[in-house]
């Protein structure tokens, strides 16, 4: 579930969002209702998975209590995963407004417009169905691949109208949802000199891994064994561990800690791999070590080039070269000052040469831990509202209504590929995901075709089609 710690780069302690709540319950806005929920106020509030599980258990009460909608004159539109757990909000978009909401009885309310889906909460067990053609469908999907493979599938992906994904082709990217500003990267604040991190190197390794999700689609724990048989690593997560984090930084939370970071900044390479190996998906993996001065090495986005602040700014791993090259390559890099130094005079000259990624940073329509700009979530509803708006106006003119639909590049990974090394017993989760991806292939075929039927369906007919499909 997408959390307050996404949007803005820290947790929220959840006393502080019941305050918050309150706050708004006692003081409803002029536009908004005095029932609605402490979200209403502001998408930018609390989205920490167990605040909106309480939230939207209050809400559900709320709604038993009411018995009735909100007398709505402006479109309306649901959200069918409880994404924000908003039990009503009139936004504005520049001059338009449409009405937010969770409550799933609005799918027959005349003034339904659309509908909008979490990626991985998209289930086959409640879909707003029968689909009526005013009814738009809306994907929001910046997750890894593995959250629900269904959706990088033709027959599913071609169901939506509109789409946000991380892929750069989507309706709405989400390419750089990990990336505050181009000040975040040339900042010097915690590049160390490298004379400090040569001398570091008697008790460092030169290359560091943090990771904790392990064997996931990509394979990086295989090939990073592997690496390590050639070069020393440490590896402070529970993948592969070897080196410990002091105690309070042993927690996901934190990774933006400033501590981790003076830690991460003593390395001269970090392995930056992701979980899945897909075009634009690209995480903080790669942006973190960039801010902090210490050359990635990275494996993921095959085009990943089309994203680094300068064509030398990171080692890029081709997977179809043994891990032992990459291992001397980085030997010879760690005794060449000079050569390792070509890796950072980016940094060090603070320009940014890639003129898709400071265009892209540019015309954005939304930030990232900037409370002056609208969330991507604020931006993906405010996207959805006025393509609603515009075909309100159109028909008022006479004129056909415009028609978006999402095609399978905007979101769209090839099969997971394993890595032929010797692995040990440990490693069997790593053998699924080929599996899970072919498996997910037959259930986007069939509930495709179920959804084009357009009528309901249970659990029981859905799986009795993938099975005899």
């Amino acid at each position: 579930m997408l959390s307050f710690m996404k949007l803005f780069g820290k947790t929220t302690d959840l006393c502080f969002c019941k305050q918050y709540f309150v706050l708004v319950m006692c003081k409803p806005s002029s536009v908004n209702p005095p029932f609605m929920s402490a979200v209403s106020v502001s998408s930018q509030a609390c989205l920490s998975s167990q605040v909106i599980e309480q939230l939207g258990q209050f809400e559900q009460n709320t709604l038993r209590q009411q018995g009735t909608h909100v007398q709505v004159q402006y479109p309306v539109i649901v959200w069918w995963s409880p994404l924000t757990g908003e039990l009503g909000r009139l936004g504005e978009c520049g001059h338009n407004r449409c009405f937010f909401t969770v409550n799933k009885s609005y799918h027959s309310h005349p003034q339904t417009k659309a509908f909008l889906f979490y990626g991985t909460d998209f289930s086959i067990e409640s879909l707003p169905l029968p689909r009526h053609e005013q009814h738009q469908w809306a994907l929001f999907h910046e997750e890894s691949p593995k959250n629900n493979y269904k959706l990088f599938h033709e027959p599913l992906i071609t169901l939506f109208n509109h789409t946000a994904t991380f892929s750069r082709r989507s309706h709405l990217p989400l390419t750089t949802q990990h990336l505050e500003a181009l000040n975040a990267l040339s900042s010097q604040t915690h590049l160390l000199p490298l004379s400090y991190k040569n001398q570091l190197r008697r008790t460092l390794a030169p290359v560091a891994y943090v990771q904790s999700d392990c064997d996931p689609p990509s394979d990086r724990d295989v090939y990073i064994q592997e690496l390590m048989k050639h070069i020393q690593v440490d590896s402070y997560g529970q993948c592969l561990h070897n080196k410990d984090l002091p105690p309070h930084l042993r927690d996901s939370t934190a990774m933006d800690d400033h501590d981790f970071y003076q830690i991460l900044a003593q390395y001269k390479f970090i392995l930056a791999f992701e979980n899945a190996v897909c075009d634009d998906y690209i995480t903080e993996k790669l942006w973190r070590p960039l801010k902090l001065g210490i050359v990635p090495v990275y494996y993921g986005a095959p085009n990943v080039r089309m994203w680094l602040p300068d064509n030398r700014s990171a080692v890029v791993v081709n997977p179809n070269e043994p891990p032992k090259k990459l291992a001397q390559y980085l030997k010879r890099l760690d005794e060449n000052d000079g050569e390792y130094l070509k890796y950072l005079e980016w940094k060090q000259k603070r320009e940014i040469s890639n003129v898709n990624l400071v265009t892209e940073l540019k015309e954005r329509p939304w930030g990232v831990q900037d409370l002056g700009q609208d969330s991507f979530i604020d931006a993906f509803e405010c996207m959805v509202c006025n393509r609603v708006w515009e075909n309100i106006h159109r028909r008022e003119k006479k004129l056909p209504s415009k028609v978006w639909r999402a095609e399978e590049s905007h979101l769209t990974c090839p099969p997971p590929e394993l890595f032929e090394f010797a692995v040990s017993p440990s490693s069997s989760l790593r053998q699924i995901w080929r599996a899970s991806y072919e498996q997910s292939r037959r259930e986007a075929r069939v509930l495709g075709l179920m959804l084009r039927r357009n009528t309901n369906f249970t659990v029981t007919q859905f799986w009795r089609e993938v099975f005899t499909d």
